[in-house]
């Protein structure tokens, strides 16, 4: 049970961050505050794809299940922060961009750690 509310959780935020990213995409093209939407479009077009594929293998090991939680939480940490810069004219709190994308960055190698030390990834 644990295992499939898992992976339903990365999968919903995988269309989240897929829905978020092409809405963002659109704004950039069509308005004058592209940077900040060009940004969001960017990072959740191209975390929400290895999100999903996470979600709907839901690993069994440690590292790579780590890794996946780590990677959509600073994901959306660094989307939302970006998203509320551009539309409520200030961020989250101080440093929630940066530490969301060290946490990225953390979910990334955790990803990368798993494939190098695991035989194999124990999928369902």
């Amino acid at each position: 049970m644990r295992e499939l509310l898992f992976g339903r959780g990365l999968v919903a935020i995988a269309g989240l961050l897929g829905a978020a990213g092409v809405a963002s995409a659109a704004g950039a093209s069509h308005g004058e505050a592209g940077r900040l939407l060009g940004s969001i479009a960017t990072i959740a077009l191209a975390h929400a794809p290895v999100l999903l594929v996470l979600g709907l293998l839901s690993p069994r090991g440690r590292a790579l299940r780590s890794g996946a939680v780590v990677l959509a939480a600073g994901t959306l940490l660094f989307v939302v922060d970006l998203a509320t810069r551009q539309w409520m004219g200030q961020g989250l709190f101080p440093g929630a961009a940066p530490i969301g994308g060290g946490l990225m960055v953390l979910g990334w190698l955790a990803v990368a750690l798993a494939a190098v030390f695991r035989t194999s990834f124990n999928f369902r």
